[in-house]
């Protein structure tokens, strides 16, 4: 049959009015129309053929596309092919068939690119999860309790969003991923309940050293109390946090027992102040007489009695303000140093060891510019005049060390 023909040039209607299409196996009846003439009974007939025909071009659109996974496509292509081998329509069935199996090679080819984009899809996937156990271990090993337990969450997350690779690899690695979040929630168990405990104990030792500050609070014996009250706060540091709900409140609990008792002692502490406003007048005007008796220091044993003198009054008067005790500690320190270096240079001034050997240089001094003054004489006497310059000019250096040296004798024997 020439390829020119049409669909109804593969099918007749028989004079009973069944219709026929011819195939290469030979005539098949497809059925009949009833009422119907000949010619409308074949056309009938040849719709249904060429409503396969659009199927069909529809499904090879789809494939050459590649909208369809191969699978699919194969499905597909073996339904339409049962379907035309069975199908009571007229038109050229061979054909379609044909075009069914043409379409067998496009769909391997997608089958086969197919199959290696998921191989290096499974790659990256592969590697990826790796990395994600890698971090997951690590954290597994780490003490990050807080951002560790929303990272592994999130992992979790990305994880399930993940496609599943070969099923050997992908159990081995879910298992070391599950094994790492379980090792790290154990951990951090564990942590949790190693803190609790430890801010438990510093509950109890707060609560301790708040019983201790209560006692403390109403103590009128300011130094031996505020000593203890920086032992407390030593002890309240060194305790570490309580837990978080009950922290504050004891803190500001055992902060108002401080600042109650350090209140008291300020208040009582200004009171004294004035009381002894007077005492501070009195030392401050005998500091003024002593500093013009005692100083400058001229005659080292008036200075002395006059040193005494002033400490004895200043023994009798009673305590200053708590701001003036430094300034007048730092006067009469001044005065004790004044009489301590006078003391100090007069026995370096009458040192007997030291006055012999300042007495020692200053006559090798004058053995030696004599001798020098020898030589100058002698050059003088050959008329060596350059010689007798250098003698005469070493012998005026070494007599300004002498002047130097009988100072110092001079000074000893003061």
């Amino acid at each position: 049959m020439s390829e020119a023909a049409g669909p109804a040039d593969f099918g007749r209607v028989a004079e009973d009015g069944t219709v026929y299409v011819r195939t290469a196996d030979g005539e098949r009846a497809v059925g009949q129309v009833p009422d119907a003439t000949p010619e409308e009974a074949l056309a009938f007939y040849v719709r249904r053929f060429e409503n396969l025909q659009v199927e069909v071009d529809l499904l090879a659109a789809r494939v050459r596309a590649g909208t369809m996974s191969p699978e699919e496509a194969r499905k597909a292509v073996n339904s339409h092919k049962s379907q035309i081998a069975e199908a009571n329509a007229v038109g050229n069935l061979q054909a379609l068939t044909e075009r069914l199996d043409s379409l067998t090679g496009a769909i391997s080819e997608q089958a086969e690119a197919r199959k290696v984009v998921r191989a290096q899809q499974n790659e990256q996937t592969k590697a990826t999860k790796e990395k994600m156990v890698a971090e997951a271990e690590s954290l597994a090993a780490g003490n990050d309790w807080r951002g560790g337990v929303n990272r592994f969450r999130a992992l979790l997350e990305e994880w399930k969003a993940l496609p599943r690779i070969d099923r050997t690899t992908d159990d081995a690695l879910w298992h070391r991923f599950s094994s790492a979040r379980t090792t790290y929630t154990r951990r951090r168990k564990a942590q949790f309940a190693q803190q609790a405990e430890k801010r438990d104990a510093a509950k109890a030792v707060k609560e301790r050293i708040i019983g201790e500050a209560e006692s403390l609070a109403v103590s009128t014996e300011w130094g031996p109390t505020a000593g203890a009250f920086r032992d407390l706060m030593q002890q309240w540091k060194a305790a570490g946090p309580a837990p978080r709900e009950v922290d504050e409140q004891l803190w500001q609990t055992f902060r108002g027992l401080q600042d109650q008792f350090f209140a008291a002692r300020s208040a009582a502490m200004s009171e004294q102040d004035a009381e002894f406003k007077g005492n501070q007048e009195a030392k401050e005007k005998l500091l003024d007489e002593a500093e013009k008796t005692v100083l400058p220091i001229k005659d080292l044993a008036a200075s002395k009695q006059a040193f005494r003198s002033f400490l004895d009054q200043f023994a009798e008067i009673g305590k200053v303000p708590r701001d003036s005790i430094r300034p007048i500690e730092n006067r009469v320190r001044a005065l004790e140093t004044a009489i301590r270096e006078a003391e100090e240079e007069q026995w370096r001034r009458t040192n007997p060891e030291a006055r012999q050997r300042a007495s020692d240089t200053a006559n090798k001094l004058q053995n030696q510019i004599d001798e020098l003054n020898a030589k100058a004489e002698k050059a003088e006497a050959r008329g060596d005049a350059k010689k007798a310059k250098e003698h005469r000019d070493a012998a005026g250096t070494y007599q300004s060390w002498l002047e130097q040296a009988e100072k110092a004798v001079q000074d000893y024997s003061g």
